[in-house]
């Protein structure tokens, strides 16, 4: 959404935008992330949410800390059982090589929505 202007995003994209910077604020600020709590940065913040956004993001977020889903943004997922399995570097490379083809010849069904000349 940063090559979009707020502007142009719909009503559920803007209320669902303004509630995880409203839990991300909470968070920064070592504050328990409720509802009530998101639903007053909301308001307070100008944003008019439909009522269920912020029950939605604090039952979300009670089951995870923010902590951990921001540090786990960019980790790299496990290389799987071949390179667990002790048998070196080499196997471990060639497992992950085999996984990055099968992964290339996977249809993920976009429909023309990621065109070539888009820059993320």
């Amino acid at each position: 959404m940063a090559s979009v202007n707020v502007s142009d995003l719909s009503k559920q994209d803007k209320d669902e935008l303004a509630v995880s910077y409203a839990a991300l604020m909470l968070h920064d600020d070592g504050l328990e992330i409720t509802s009530e709590k998101l639903a007053k940065v909301c308001k307070d913040s100008g944003n008019d949410v439909e009522p269920y956004w912020p029950m939605l993001f604090a039952k979300a977020l009670k089951a995870h800390k923010i902590g951990d889903l921001l540090s786990n943004l960019g980790a790299p997922a496990a290389a799987g059982p071949a390179a667990a399995g002790g048998a070196g570097p080499a196997a471990a490379v060639e497992a992950v090589e085999e996984k990055v083809e099968e992964a290339e010849d996977v249809d993920i069904g976009t429909g023309g929505f990621f065109d070539e000349e888009d820059e993320y």
